[in-house]
C-alpha cells in the first residue's frame, strides 16, 4: 500500500521572511490559490495579529473556494504565567476562523531559560494550557516543536515531556523542527527513529537549509516513519530559506514511491515553482532541480548524442514527468547535431550533414570568437537560424537611434534617448527619458514600436547582465549584454556583443523585441 505524507505549505508565512520579499495580501491570496491547485493539505496563511497584513488575508481567504488545502493560522504558545483564555495571541488565532492551527513551543531548554526567561516546568504549562484551550474551541492543532533536535541533543528527557505534554493536550500532528538547519540527515534519521519508537506520532517534520540539508533531512525523516512534511516552495524561507516542496515532492513520490499530491499534479511543478518566484519578485534559479530551466540541459556534444539515443544515460527522470522539458544548449561544444535539434525545436527541419546545417555551425562558431555566447540566449539564436535560412521576418527598420547622457556625476543623471523607425511605409518616433541609457533606450524603442505592435507593452525587462569578454583590453574590452525579458507566457534571453556597452545592449533589446513579434505574426 502506497503510504500518503502531508504536505503542510508554509510559503506565505516562512517563505515571506526571505530577505527582499514582501508580499500584499493579493500576493498571497494569488500564491494560495496556485499552491492549492497542486493538492497540498495544508497553507500556513500567516501569523494573524502580527501584522495587519496578515490579519486581512484571513478575512480575505474565507471567501475564496480552495479545493484540495485547509488554511492554517500560526502563532505561539502563550505567555509565560497567564492564562491561556486571556492570551492575545490565542484570541488572534482563534480571530483568524480557521480550521487547523499551528502553534510552536520551545523544546530546548537553553531557550526557555535565555529567551523565554522563565522556568522549564512553566514552559510545559505554557505547551499544554495552549493545545488545550485551542482544542476546547473545536479547533484541529498542529504542533510545531522548534529547535528540536537541539534540545533533544542536549536535554532529550525535557524535549520529550514537551511533545508528551502537546499530545497529551490534543494535538493531532507534532512536528519536529531543525529550526537552526544545522543537523545531518544521518542525526535526523535516528531521532526521528527514537521519537516514533517511544510513542509519539503522527510526527512532522520541519527543515531548513542553513547547512544545505534542508531537502535531504526531511526526507531522512519520512524514510524514519514522518508523514507529515512543511517546506516552501522555491526552498523560500529566513537565512537559507526551508527544505524546497518542489524538490521534495518530486523526490518523495517519484524516487521513493510515497503519495504526496495527486499523480496528475507533479506536472505542474515547474509552473508552480515559477508562478511563485514571478509573485514574488524573484529570479528562477536556471539550476534548480527538477524544474530550473537548465534542470534538463544538455551541452556538451558526447552528452546530447547519447540523450537522443537513449535519455536516461544524462537523465535522472522524464522532465515531462514535472512539467519541464529538455534542452540542448547551442555553442561550438555541441556540433551539427545540437544545431539541428534546437532548428527541429523551431519547427524548421534539415539533416544534420546538410548544408544549411554546416551553415548555420559556421555562422554560431564565428559569432562566438566575436564574443556571443547562444546556450543561454535562446532567443537570439532562433533569430541567427532564421537569418541563416532566409525566414528572419523584417518587423521593422530604423532610420535614427540616438541616446544622450547629461549632468554624469550628479546625484540624478539624465539619460534620453530617441528612436526613429518605418514599419512598412509607417513612421514611428520615440522619444524618452530614462534612469540610464538603457532604460531610456528600451522606453523609446516601445514608445515607437507600440502603436504598429500593441503587444511590446506586455513585455517587460526581467534581468540585465553584463559581462567582460576581453578583460586584458581594459576599457577598451568588448562586453557581453544579456537581457531576459517575460510576458505572460514566455520568457526569452538574448545577447548582444560590442566594445560599446550601450550597442550591446540596443543589439539584445531589438532582438528581444523582434523574437517576440515573431511569435504572434
Amino acid at each position: 500500500m502506497v503510504r500518503k505524507i502531508e504536505i503542510y505549505d508554509t510559503t506565505l508565512r516562512d517563505g515571506s521572511q526571505s530577505e527582499g520579499i514582501s508580499y500584499s495580501v493579493q500576493d498571497k491570496i494569488l500564491i494560495a490559490k496556485k499552491i492549492d491547485e497542486m493538492g497540498f493539505r495544508y497553507i500556513e496563511g500567516g501569523w494573524p495579529g502580527a501584522n495587519p497584513k496578515d490579519g486581512e488575508f484571513f478575512k480575505q481567504i474565507r471567501k475564496v473556494k480552495l479545493k484540495n488545502a485547509q488554511v492554517a493560522a500560526f502563532g505561539s504558545t502563550r505567555k509565560a504565567h497567564s492564562k491561556a483564555s486571556e492570551d492575545e495571541n490565542l484570541r488572534g488565532l482563534l480571530a483568524a476562523d480557521t480550521r487547523v492551527i499551528t502553534i510552536f513551543g520551545k523544546s530546548w531548554d537553553l531557550h526557555v531559560r535565555d529567551v523565554f526567561k522563565t522556568e522549564l516546568e512553566e514552559n510545559i504549562r505554557m505547551i499544554h494550557d495552549s493545545v488545550k484551550h485551542l482544542r476546547s474551541k473545536g479547533r484541529q492543532v498542529i504542533y510545531d516543536a522548534e529547535h528540536f533536535f537541539d534540545g533533544y541533543r542536549q536535554n532529550p528527557v525535557y524535549a520529550l515531556k514537551t511533545l508528551q505534554t502537546a499530545l497529551e493536550a490534543g494535538a493531532s500532528v507534532l512536528v519536529l523542527c531543525d529550526t537552526n538547519g544545522g543537523t545531518l540527515p544521518s542525526t535526523v534519521s535516528k531521532v526521528v527513529s527514537e521519537v516514533r519508537a517511544k510513542g509519539y506520532y503522527p510526527l512532522g517534520i520541519h527543515t531548513h537549509n542553513d547547512g544545505g540539508a534542508g531537502v535531504a533531512n526531511a526526507i531522512a525523516a519520512v524514510e524514519a516513519g514522518a508523514s507529515h512534511v512543511q517546506g516552501t516552495i522555491n526552498g523560500l524561507g529566513e537565512r537559507c530559506g526551508n527544505a524546497d516542496l518542489i524538490v521534495l515532492v518530486a523526490d518523495l513520490q517519484i524516487k521513493l514511491g510515497f503519495s504526496c499530491v495527486p499523480q496528475a499534479r507533479l506536472k505542474e511543478l515547474t509552473e508552480v515553482a515559477r508562478y511563485v518566484n514571478e509573485v514574488s519578485n524573484l529570479i528562477q534559479p536556471k539550476n534548480q532541480p527538477y524544474v530550473g530551466q537548465s534542470a534538463f540541459a544538455h551541452k556538451g556534444g558526447v552528452h546530447i548524442n547519447a540523450v537522443m539515443k537513449n535519455p536516461e544515460t544524462y537523465e535522472h527522470v522524464d522532465p515531462a514527468l514535472v512539467g519541464n522539458r529538455r534542452r540542448f544548449l547551442v555553442s561550438e561544444l555541441g556540433g551539427k547535431t545540437n544545431i539541428m535539434l534546437k532548428a527541429q525545436e523551431l519547427d524548421i527541419h534539415f539533416e544534420k550533414e546538410s548544408p544549411e546545417a554546416k551553415k548555420i555551425l559556421k555562422k554560431v562558431q564565428e559569432k562566438e570568437k566575436e564574443g556571443y555566447q547562444y546556450e543561454a540566449a535562446e532567443a537570439s539564436f532562433e533569430l541567427v537560424i532564421r537569418e541563416v535560412m532566409g525566414r528572419r521576418k523584417k518587423f521593422f527598420e530604423f532610420k535614427k537611434v540616438e541616446v544622450s547622457a547629461e549632468n554624469i556625476g550628479d546625484k540624478n543623471p539624465i539619460a534620453e534617448a530617441v528612436v526613429v523607425l518605418t514599419v512598412g511605409k509607417a513612421k514611428g518616433v520615440g522619444v524618452a527619458t530614462g534612469d540610464g541609457p538603457v532604460n531610456a533606450l528600451d522606453k523609446a524603442l516601445r514608445e515607437a514600436l507600440t502603436p504598429f505592435y500593441p503587444v511590446v507593452r506586455k513585455i517587460h525587462l526581467d534581468d540585465y547582465k553584463v559581462r567582460v569578454v576581453n578583460s586584458e583590453a581594459g576599457t577598451a574590452a568588448k562586453v557581453r549584454v544579456f537581457i531576459e525579458f517575460r510576458d505572460e507566457k514566455d520568457l526569452w534571453t538574448t545577447v548582444g556583443v560590442s566594445g560599446n556597452i550601450i550597442e550591446a545592449s540596443w543589439q539584445a533589446l531589438v532582438d528581444a523585441i523582434e523574437w517576440r513579434l515573431s511569435k504572434t505574426s
